[in-house]
């Protein structure tokens, strides 16, 4: 499968894409699960260059191979903490708005900002956002692992 394009990203659009990762950067939140965050939205919407991606970025911040392999079946592993699940689950919750789906109900809000700031909370919402975003242009426009990232 080809790309459709050589790079849907122009440079203003890059530079407003670095500033968010600034934002997300300055909420004080772990670099392992922010990766684990943006691995988690990508398998969900299928998107082969951000998990790729993902997994680089994780196992550069220190992340392990047995917890990365089980990311997608994270409910049914000892490999994470209360903390991390709570921001896996807020993951699917706001990745998987298609019509009739939940979304992220007060149960799954409430269970991620038991765990964390307020400015930590931001930035994952934030991280959620920016992945699926990412994952839609890179689905659009079809984008191959390892060919950007």
């Amino acid at each position: 499968m080809e790309a459709r394009i050589k790079s849907a990203m122009n440079p203003d659009l890059i530079t407003a894409i670095q500033h968010l990762h600034k934002v997300i950067a300055a909420g004080g939140v772990d670099q392992r699960l922010l990766s684990l965050v943006h691995l988690r939205a990508s398998q969900i919407n299928g998107c082969s260059p951000c998990v790729h991606a993902s997994i680089a970025s994780a196992k550069k911040a220190g992340e392990t191979e047995e917890r990365l392999h089980n990311a997608v079946a994270w409910r049914e592993t000892p490999f994470f903490t209360d903390a991390e699940r709570a921001a896996l689950a807020l993951t699917e919750a706001a990745t998987r708005i298609q019509d009739g789906a939940p979304g992220v109900t007060d149960e799954i809000w409430d269970a991620a900002v038991d765990h964390f700031t307020e400015s930590q909370s931001g930035a994952i919402v934030l991280e959620i956002a920016m992945t699926n975003f990412f994952n839609r242009i890179n689905r659009t426009v079809r984008e191959q692992a390892g060919k950007t990232w």
